[in-house]
């Protein structure tokens, strides 16, 4: 079954380099160039509904904060990801159904109140953040990159934080 690529770029396409690199990286790694989807507010869900064989890449830039939210509770993963720049990566997001996993990084959303004891338990080899932000309750919902759930779990329920979830590996 072959795979339909569609890069989801946001930004003005215009010019961009990152955007003309991103589509040569894809056609290159899959042989097929791209579709493009650069609504704002496009919902991964319902391309990957509307388009059962899709592949979304989906650009992270630098500084990028919460693009995985709406991962959470969904039947899209990251199954990969593909280095652009140092400033862009693509998360390769597909429907769990189609997905292989391809590494052993786990991408594990947490829900954390900052505390000393969360973050003295929480080593780099349990679990590194790669994402956070601050909720209105005092919160903190972070993304880490981990090899061990299980592991990351217990650190997380020892220290009274939330498990989100798991949304791919790469």
């Amino acid at each position: 079954m072959t795979k339909y690529p569609i890069l989801y770029w946001p930004r003005k396409t215009t010019g961009d380099n990152e955007y003309q690199l991103a589509r040569k990286v894809i056609n290159n790694s899959t042989g097929i160039m791209p579709d493009v989807c650069t609504e704002e507010d496009a919902d991964i869900s319902d391309i990957l509904q509307s388009n059962p064989n899709a592949t979304i890449y989906l650009p992270v830039f630098c500084g990028s904060t919460g693009w995985w939210g709406e991962l959470l509770g969904s039947d899209a993963v990251v199954s990969d990801k593909l280095i652009i720049s140092p400033e862009c990566q693509l998360m390769i997001i597909e429907s769990q159904k189609n997905s292989k996993s391809r590494g052993v990084n786990q991408l594990l959303a947490a829900e954390i109140r900052p505390s000393s004891g969360f973050f003295k338990k929480m080593n780099s080899g349990i679990a590194t953040v790669t994402d956070m932000l601050a909720t209105d309750t005092g919160t903190i919902l972070a993304l880490f990159s981990g090899k061990n759930q299980n592991q990351f779990i217990n650190i997380l329920e020892s220290t009274g934080n939330s498990y989100l979830g798991c949304i791919g590996r790469y």
